[in-house]
């Protein structure tokens, strides 16, 4: 594949953010829904992606690139372990649409990447053993129950401001007091 650069970037990027925006709202929105929200017309997004599915695949792997991107703005090495499970669970809340898409539509996290281990997960992986060895988590808690519990909370909050109409700002505090609760010893 080539690297896109400048300008088909930038477009492909926004017809990525549209679809998240539009799919997540609604998983049976039509392509045309997407050109609409990203600002192109519909054949520029089939130069893009020729077919739904194309579409779909593209953007399970752009929902992981913002994974690993989340997880290196969080600065898992820097502070505690508890102020660095609470900086990646921030970031990863502000990608909620599209991970609410994708784990509300199963058939795309069976696309290439997500049933394989990857760095952001070995980062949350050392995370939690440093969280266990500085005395800050529980260590009965295996780091596969700590990073499933953080994936559960995320999700529980992020329903909660779509299907309550909770604030964002009152569901991720929500989510930290419990995981904070989860992890500790």
């Amino acid at each position: 594949m080539d690297v896109l650069t400048g300008t088909r970037a930038r477009t492909r990027r926004a017809i990525l953010d549209a679809a998240v925006a539009v799919l997540s709202k609604n998983s049976g929105a039509s392509l045309t829904d997407v050109a609409t929200e990203a600002g192109v017309g519909r054949t520029t997004i089939h130069r893009y992606f020729r077919e739904r599915s194309d579409l779909l695949a593209a953007l399970s792997v752009y929902l992981l690139e913002r994974i690993e991107t989340a997880t290196e703005r969080a600065r898992l090495d820097e502070g505690t372990a508890l102020e660095a499970l609470e900086r990646v669970c921030q970031e990863y809340f502000e990608l909620g649409d599209g991970l609410l898409f994708a784990f509300d539509n199963p058939q795309l996290t069976t696309w290439e990447g997500w049933d394989e281990e990857t760095d952001a997960d070995r980062a949350l992986t050392r995370l939690v053993q440093r969280g266990h060895a500085d005395g800050s988590f529980d260590p009965g808690q295996p780091a596969e129950w700590v990073t499933q519990m953080l994936w559960a909370m995320l999700y529980t909050a992020w329903q909660h401001t779509r299907d309550q109409g909770a604030p964002k700002h009152s569901s991720l505090e929500l989510c930290l007091r419990s995981l904070r609760k989860c992890v500790a010893p």
